[in-house]
């Protein structure tokens, strides 16, 4: 049996070399392929949850591996339906549905995308951002402002319901293009058709890719490729041409008079006529003979930005339109899809607002440095609503939910939600901006800590405010720290002391990659070792999973029991066991370490 890391090696090089695949299918029936899966979705926080089955990761082991395995190599194996759930959208009251897969199907997909990737990503554009290792909204961002200076119009493009648009038909015909592998296309073709529980009746998906698979980001990002294709190969090739804008006239008038002065020794004359070049633009904005389009994507939302006119912006966005509802059977969403001006307006997109400046007073090295660059900016409404969060009447208030937290949970919470928030908006040109909602939910902070401690703002400043150095100097924090035995570090939970500085360069800090990492965790060596973690018997391995540590402790326990002892100690959410221990610790008896 191949590792796994040979297998996706080689996949990888023939998607690079632009091969087709062929007898994909038999690549399921490997098991290093399933550890690695399984090391990989785990720790999800969905693991836990059930699907249409009582199945979760909860007993998960080498045979049921082989299972799921013998299954497939007979191609007896069947997606079962997800079981359908809504969940509240973000500032709406309309909800979207999310699907839960049952835990054999989501290992399985997991397989099928980690042999995708491996395929498809070093075949995709540059320009496809969502999805993809070592990319995200970041690096979207970070190619806009840098590579699209001189931009006139942005046309910001939104797909209707894509992921729930998508057609089934033109997806295996795409994927078949290059998997010339009929048992691994039926496997997609009938996960694509597994249909949905919703009020445990049975509905049929018809199109879409399943909403909450594991496999459907890399399934749409297959399927909208063709759409980076087509802005690729023939719009930007049809809206780019020229080398240099010409002159503008009346800018080539002032340089001509300019060099005459220099010559005269004219110096009074020389700098008034400077003065009126800065008001003028050096290459003429109209000239027919200079065009550029540029394209970004992510996910379902798209950004073009052109140098042309008006009238050729709304062709692009025609031509877009008519490809996408003729080729790929998907519409835009009219609402949301716009054409802005770039200097007068701004486009959204990733959450940022997007403008090109103008600035004539702005010089740098002789130069105005400002015009026609794109800035990054955070949006106003941005601030106001993250702000209204920690409000009540217009005040900063505390948070009831939170009040009997630990003092250190507390601080972590509010901690963890601005550092997340601060280091997306790191790279707009007005972070300083957000000055006002670290100042907000500062008070709101302290306001909670003083409720639950029946004190004063006042004093739970003094308590917890501490000073740490930045690489931009000091910076003043709230610190809440629990000290350990044992020659321990001790915890430290954080708020603030983050500069709000701009930085220039693609932060993807946050971003969680999805390349495959074949070297085996900790959990998949503990498994392979073949012995109970409690009684160190060697038969019928299984993996016992909590949702999350904090379960370990509980209130109402008199005396916790050796497994939870166990995995407290190790803090660990996974315990290798033998079925017989697995059986105990479900029915409470697992009380004893050893066995006779």
């Amino acid at each position: 049996m191949q590792s796994s890391e040979t297998v996706l090696n080689v996949i990888r090089e023939r998607g690079r070399r632009g091969l087709p695949l062929e007898r994909l299918y038999r690549q399921l029936f490997n098991r290093e392929l399933f550890l690695v899966a399984y090391g990989r979705i785990y720790s999800n926080d969905g693991a836990m949850t059930p699907g249409v089955t009582g199945e979760t990761v909860d007993g998960m082991s080498l045979a049921k591996i082989d299972t799921i395995i013998g299954a497939l190599r007979s191609e007896s194996y069947r997606w079962r339906p997800a079981r359908r759930v809504y969940i509240e959208k973000k500032r709406t009251t309309r909800k979207r549905p999310l699907g839960m897969p049952t835990w054999s199907d989501k290992i399985v997909a997991e397989v099928v995308r980690l042999l995708l990737e491996a395929y498809y990503d070093v075949r995709f554009s540059d320009r496809s951002h969502g999805f993809r290792p070592g990319r995200g909204c970041h690096t979207a961002l970070d190619e806009v402002a840098h590579t699209w200076t001189g931009t006139h119009w942005f046309v910001e493009g939104d797909i209707s319901d894509c992921f729930g648009s998508l057609d089934h038909q033109v997806l295996v015909a795409i994927l078949a293009e290059k998997i010339h592998d009929g048992r691994f296309l039926a496997l997609i073709e009938r996960m694509l058709k597994a249909g949905y529980l919703e009020d445990w009746r049975w509905n049929a998906t018809l199109s879409g890719a399943p909403q909450g698979g594991i496999a459907s980001p890399i399934l749409s990002n297959i399927y909208l490729d063709r759409l980076d294709q087509f802005v690729e190969q023939q719009l930007i090739p049809e809206y780019t041409r020229g080398e240099l804008r010409r002159r503008t006239p009346a800018y080539a008038r002032l340089q001509y008079r300019i060099a005459v002065g220099k010559r005269l020794g004219d110096r009074e004359t020389v700098s008034a006529l400077r003065r009126q070049l800065r008001d003028l633009p050096s290459g003429d904005p109209h000239d027919p003979g200079y065009r550029r389009l540029k394209y970004v994507r992510y996910c379902d939302d798209f950004l073009l930005g052109f140098a042309g006119p008006k009238c050729e912006a709304e062709e692009i966005k025609a031509r877009i339109q008519s490809f996408l509802r003729e080729q790929l059977r998907l519409e835009l969403s009219q609402p949301k899809t716009l054409i802005t001006h770039a200097t007068s307006q701004a486009a959204k997109f990733l959450g940022y607002e997007i403008k090109v400046q103008h600035a004539d007073t702005k010089i740098t090295s002789g130069k105005r440095s400002a015009n026609g660059r794109v800035g990054l900016f955070v949006p106003g409404a941005v601030i106001r609503n993250r702000c209204a969060s920690y409000m009540s009447k217009g005040k900063p208030t505390h948070r009831g939910l939170l009040m009997h937290d630990q003092d250190f949970t507390i601080v972590a919470r509010y901690g963890a939600e601005y550092r997340g928030f601060i280091q997306y908006y790191l790279l707009a040109q007005n972070v300083h901006r957000l000055g006002r909602l670290r100042r907000v939910m500062e008070v709101s902070l302290l306001k909670t800590l003083a409720a639950k401690h029946k004190s004063s703002v006042n004093k739970m400043a003094h308590k917890y405010k501490a000073t740490i150095e930045t690489p931009d100097g000091p910076r003043t924090c709230y610190e809440a720290i629990v000290q350990r035995d044992n020659g321990r570090k001790p915890l430290i939970a954080r708020f603030g002391g983050i500069p709000l500085k701009r930085k220039r360069t693609a932060l993807i800090a946050d971003i969680k990659p999805t390349m495959a990492v074949t070297k085996r965790n900790e959990l998949i060596h503990r498994l392979l070792a073949g012995q109970c973690e409690m009684c160190e018997g060697l038969a019928g391995l299984q993996v016992h999973h909590v949702r999350k540590l904090a379960d370990l402790n509980r209130p109402g326990r008199s005396e916790r029991p050796v497994w939870v002892r166990i995995m407290a100690m190790r803090k660990r959410k996974t315990l290798v066991v033998c079925e017989r221990c697995h059986q105990d610790i479900h029915a409470g008896r697992a009380t004893v370490i050893t066995r006779k």
